[in-house]
């Protein structure tokens, strides 16, 4: 492992959305929803799609109920993660764009990492297990907390399991909710649009892509938001009074 270059600001971890952000998995949710919603005879358009783009599943659940499929949520949420599994498994993963380059830089580098995502955890551990390494320290799925994203918890989640302070740490995220999220949280935001635009913000920093960003870059543009000299806590005691 290499060590951590003595960079003026790294951050003590960085945190990864999945579905948008490490990996394309957006159409195939949309292709398991809409064969879905068919199913049950019910019409699934692409604007009904892009209403569940980075919702917790259980609330997706609700909207697809609401479009005539004819069973209980977590049936529904079982249903459709299967279904995104199978394409994994025989479509493979699809990387976004300079994610996989800056995962590999930053485990190389030593920084801890989680994957903090409102899929299902045999989900996330499927594409976790795809990478090639092992990448993540912890991973935070939907059905481990009770709030989906918007909502904090998971990001307050997975900094209090990696044992830091959330405001020494990076979230890299695609969607609305899952921006807003990490916002709530207090961590540096990197917004990188997917499916849907976002808007820039004062609360956040938005790139088109993640091709390019190194860690250097990551952590240039985490100096520039936390610009104070921190040194990396080891408990989340420590990062209370850091």
């Amino acid at each position: 492992m290499t060590p951590i270059p003595a960079l003026s600001s790294v951050p003590a971890a960085v945190l990864w959305d999945m579905d948008g952000t490490l990996v394309d998995t957006e159409p195939y949710w949309m292709r398991a929803e809409h064969e879905l919603v068919e199913s049950f005879g019910g019409v699934w358009t692409h604007a009904d799609a892009m209403l569940l783009v980075g919702s917790g599943l259980l609330g997706s659940a609700a909207i697809l109920q609401n479009r005539g499929v004819d069973l209980p949520a977590r049936a529904i949420v079982d249903t459709l993660t299967t279904r995104v599994q199978e394409q994994l498994e025989s479509a493979g993963i699809p990387w976004r764009p300079g994610a996989h380059e800056l995962l590999t830089e930053l485990h190389s580098a030593g920084v801890p990492m989680a994957l903090v995502t409102m899929s299902e955890q045999r989900m996330a551990r499927q594409i976790a297990g795809l990478v090639g390494f092992d990448a993540f320290t912890t991973i935070v799925s939907g059905d481990m907390v009770q709030q989906s994203k918007p909502h904090p918890e998971s990001y307050l989640l997975a900094a209090e399991v990696l044992g830091v302070d959330p405001v020494h740490c990076v979230a890299i995220e695609d969607s609305l909710p899952g921006v807003a999220a990490a916002v709530a949280s207090g961590a540096v935001v990197l917004a990188v649009p997917h499916m849907v635009p976002i808007e820039p913000s004062e609360h956040y920093t938005c790139l088109d892509t993640l091709a390019g960003t190194t860690l250097a870059s990551l952590s240039e543009l985490y100096g520039s938001r936390r610009p104070a000299p921190h040194s990396h806590p080891t408990t989340t005691e420590d990062a209370t009074r850091a």
